[in-house]
């Protein structure tokens, strides 16, 4: 049995799942794509190679053999795109939630059976069909969830909005003793620079109490104010509309000192190094052309108390 615990973003990770690039599929059109940045690369003849992606993920699994953590992957399911294993679903506290996510996508979940039949059956929620969420949006925070979310009356037209406000309030009632906290996101079908696909994408919180935060990436500014005044101005690394197009929030902590981070990510990476943390740098620019990158291709299932 696993026994889930995940209280925040940052405490020592034991047990994660780690998406997986083979069998990718070929190259899809302009017209399936679901975010803008994939589509830019289709049109401009870059699209990643599956080789290229698989060595870059196995590049993290090498990291996480080092610091001795338990790693599942998904099970193979031909011409199908499984890297972003944190869309499926995502853990707070002792429960795994089965997240909704773009109907296209609904084998990825069968592909993990092998990890959730070792999860108690009580513990495994599926949230209403109403209720649109991925986890890319939901950030457990010790006593805060923040979660992503648009609620414009055209949610519809954006295929970019992943998670709706209905779910927001769903897993407020799932956990009633934390304070649930949502973010408008900005969101363009279109421009992938004036996109933020997830939470993650425009923000990520780091260490003990730091955070890596993109501003036009949030729809309202007291919003984005408020995370500025939680965190403290000094404890927070802005990055630029470009570094937000590279996926710069998008690393993954293993512990409150060890991140792992793009190896091109320059300035962010000085910086967190100046600040004491570890920097464990990987290869990533392929996988970030589909608009995810570290912390969308894992999903943490147990980090310590």
């Amino acid at each position: 049995m696993l026994h889930l615990n995940i209280q925040n973003e940052t405490s020592r990770l034991r047990s994660v799942i780690l998406g997986i690039a083979d069998h990718n599929g070929p190259s899809p059109s302009p017209e399936e794509c679901y975010d803008p940045k994939s589509k830019l690369h289709i049109i401009a003849g870059t699209y990643p190679k599956e080789q290229d992606m698989i060595l870059e993920i196995e590049s993290v699994m090498n990291v996480f053999e080092k610091y001795d953590i338990q790693v599942f992957r998904p099970e193979v399911i031909k011409n199908y795109n499984q890297i972003f294993s944190r869309d499926i679903g995502f853990v707070i506290e002792d429960k795994f939630i089965k997240a909704n996510i773009l109907p296209d996508r609904d084998q990825e979940i069968t592909a993990i059976r092998h990890v959730l039949e070792q999860i108690p059956e009580e513990n495994r929620i599926i949230l209403p069909e109403q209720c649109h969420v991925e986890g890319g949006d939901v950030m457990p925070w010790n006593n805060y969830i923040f979660i992503g979310t648009y609620s414009g009356k055209d949610y519809s037209e954006y295929i970019t909005a992943r998670t709706n406000i209905h779910a927001v309030r769903a897993i407020q009632e799932l956990f009633p003793n934390k304070i649930v906290k949502s973010f408008e996101l900005r969101k363009s079908n279109d421009n992938p620079k004036e996109n933020a696909l997830h939470l993650d994408c425009c923000f990520q919180p780091i260490g003990k109490d730091m955070a890596i935060l993109h501003k036009n990436g949030f729809l309202i500014e007291e919003e984005f104010d408020w995370l500025v005044n939680y965190f403290g101005k000094e404890n927070i690394f802005e990055i630029s509309k470009d570094e937000m197009y590279e996926m710069n929030s998008n690393i993954f902590s293993i512990s409150e000192d060890i991140i792992i981070s793009e190896k091109n990510f320059t300035r962010l990476n000085l910086w967190l190094e100046e600040k004491g943390f570890i920097v464990e740098k990987v290869p990533y620019s392929e996988i970030s052309k589909q608009e995810g990158l570290l912390r969308c291709s894992t999903l943490p299932l147990i980090r310590d108390k």
